[in-house]
């Protein structure tokens, strides 16, 4: 084994909650649980600067987690010439619409093919470094199912400003979505603490105890039996649009892991939510900047179907 070597990773939004161990497995994705679970209990893992040595410590959106692993942990992620499109760029950075069915980063079932190595190519070498090796650039994410706007920061001084918005919940967000059915009201707030679903690990739910989650909606159409909606996003917490519009009966057409009960013969690939528009303070300039995407091929014709 090769010598340690220090680390840093800088938790998102997505993984708010995550077990330490289960954190660092996806971030090193070739080292095992187990092996991880070791190197914290000999209190070579720091959140915040406070040795920890409970792998089973919960990590929160914005911690700073340092530590010790092998020089060999980290992969070697390859630029990929694959197919990206950008709406927005400068020197510190990039908006691009992700693909539906394209994984943002790599992970131990998805090593290349990503948002990630199709970003590196187009790149190089300036991106930022913040969230590791494994996540160059990448200061928050979207569904794989899940298509739409994404900001990829290509240095530091970038990801920490992006990050500090993102925290304080001033990035614009609106997501267009089509849901099962028609809504009481033609627009409306959900204010539900969303955490780990207790009886199923791959799911969040509406929890007691989960961290405060606000999304609001409006009805842009109502369809044959479903209806065309646009979400703005309060806060940002991992399936937030697919927990919320689920708990109020209304989930999202194609979304195998909420939808539980709903069912319709169109074919989705997933669950039909396109991140349309996101708005941010420049880091540099300071101006605001607002990008937004067009529905994607597959949305448009849904929708031509359903108002049938």
């Amino acid at each position: 084994m090769s010598s340690l070597h220090t680390y840093r990773f800088s938790v998102g939004i997505e993984q708010q909650d995550m077990r330490l161990d289960a954190y660092l497995a996806e971030e090193t994705t070739n080292l095992s649980r187990s092996y991880l679970q070791k190197l914290i209990k000999e209190g070579q893992v720091q959140i915040n600067g406070i040795t920890i040595v409970k792998p089973s410590t919960a990590v929160c959106e914005g911690d700073e987690i340092v530590c010790e692993l092998p020089e060999s942990s980290e992969p070697e992620i390859v630029a990929e010439d694959l197919p990206l499109e950008v709406l927005y760029e400068d020197e510190d950075l990039l908006v691009v619409n992700k693909p539906k069915g394209m994984v943002v980063h790599p992970s131990a079932g998805h090593p290349n093919g990503t948002l990630v190595n199709a970003v590196m190519y187009h790149c190089k070498a300036n991106l930022s470094g913040i969230n590791g090796v494994m996540r160059p650039g990448i200061v928050h994410r979207i569904d794989m199912d899940t298509s739409g706007s994404l900001i990829i920061c290509k240095n530091d001084m970038a990801h920490n400003s992006i990050a500090a918005q993102l925290k304080d919940h001033s990035i614009k967000r609106l997501y267009h979505a089509i849901v099962f059915g028609h809504l009481k009201d033609a627009e409306g707030t959900i204010d539900a603490p969303i955490g780990r679903d207790p009886k199923n690990r791959l799911r969040n739910a509406i929890v007691s105890n989960g961290k405060h989650a606000v999304t609001h909606y409006r009805v842009l159409e109502e369809l044959n039996g479903f209806s065309y909606i646009e979400c703005r996003l309060e806060t940002g917490r991992t399936h937030q649009i697919r927990v919320h519009m689920a708990s109020i009966h209304h989930p999202l057409l194609g979304d195998e892991l909420y939808a539980g009960g709903f069912q319709s013969h169109l074919h989705t690939d997933g669950q039909v939510l396109h991140a349309k528009t996101i708005g941010f303070v420049h880091p540099r300039s300071g101006a605001y900047v607002e990008i937004d995407t067009e529905l994607p091929a597959y949305f448009n014709k849904l929708l031509q179907v359903l108002r049938k």
